[in-house]
């Protein structure tokens, strides 16, 4: 082929390549494109695995001291995680479950709200209150809180008469100057005061019913008391083993027991008339 200024141009034409070298040349083309994007991947990754902690290290933290159970432990978590993300993390630490904790910083910590909204700094204090559950099942009921049931159950069910507080009034024995006694009748109470009966320091007593008055005296050596009989909630008693024609009695002057005033030998054929008289049932004379 000739140009315009008469000079000739060679033109050589390219043998096709076989079908097999283009397919070969496309796979190696292919492979390079792929390694190059591997190598794009590993130049930007200069970091190690993560173990999960690093995030801490991202992000603004507070180091927390966590004291339980008498222990204490160092933590370090963001300053922006919850009460219930610092309550797994304690989790963590002591094996504590979360439903089991109360965490404690002036008050109660609230689960909602980050560390940032309740103001919690480094070096801060974190009180943890709570019991693992193995904590839980292994705890047995103290020898003495079942020594103190069984003898409540014991008390139940033995006579009054036979329980220490009383016996030690009861073994001093009938005192002579008691009035007599008739077993299983009843009476009217006499016109005269009962005498010559026991109060719990084992001294003298003896009861007036003041019907006029609606008042029972109870009078010992040293003074009298004038009980108002509609300040008496109850009158309990039961019969003194051995000697079953005198009971023991007690005036409920108080809720409790403590406030109980008990009196010993008194005689059977009253006792009915005393609890009428002082709860409501008068009787005339």
């Amino acid at each position: 082929m000739a140009t315009q200024d008469g000079s000739a141009v060679v033109t050589m034409e390219t043998e096709p390549q076989p079908k097999a070298a283009e397919l070969l040349g496309d796979d190696v083309e292919k492979t390079d494109e792929n390694s190059s994007s591997i190598d794009t991947g590993n130049s930007t990754q200069d970091c190690p695995l993560s173990n999960g902690d690093d995030a801490d290290d991202k992000q603004e933290t507070v180091d927390l001291k966590i004291i339980w159970n008498k222990n204490k432990y160092d933590l370090k978590i963001p300053v922006d995680s919850t009460g219930a993300k610092l309550k797994e993390r304690i989790h963590a630490l002591t094996g504590l479950p979360p439903t089991m904790q109360k965490v404690m910083y002036k008050g109660l910590l609230p689960e909602d709200k980050t560390l940032r909204e309740i103001k919690i700094t480094s070096g801060a204090k974190i009180m943890v209150v709570g019991s693992t559950i193995n904590d839980v099942l292994a705890v047995n009921t103290p020898k003495e809180v079942v020594q103190q049931e069984v003898k409540a159950e014991e008390n139940k069910k033995e006579p009054l008469c036979r329980q220490k507080q009383h016996r030690k009034v009861l073994d001093k024995g009938k005192p002579e100057d008691i009035m007599p006694a008739i077993k299983g009748t009843k009476e009217r109470l006499p016109t005269v005061p009962l005498s010559g009966m026991f109060n719990k320091s084992g001294g003298k007593v003896r009861l007036t019913f003041k019907l006029e008055q609606d008042q029972l005296w109870i009078g010992t050596k040293e003074r009298t008391e004038k009980v108002p009989m509609g300040s008496i909630k109850n009158v309990l008693s039961e019969p003194i083993e051995g000697h079953e024609d005198y009971h023991m009695m007690a005036f409920q002057l108080g809720p409790t027991e403590a406030s109980q005033y008990w009196v010993y030998w008194v005689p059977a054929q009253f006792v009915d008339a005393i609890k009428d008289t002082v709860l409501g049932k008068w009787q005339y004379f």
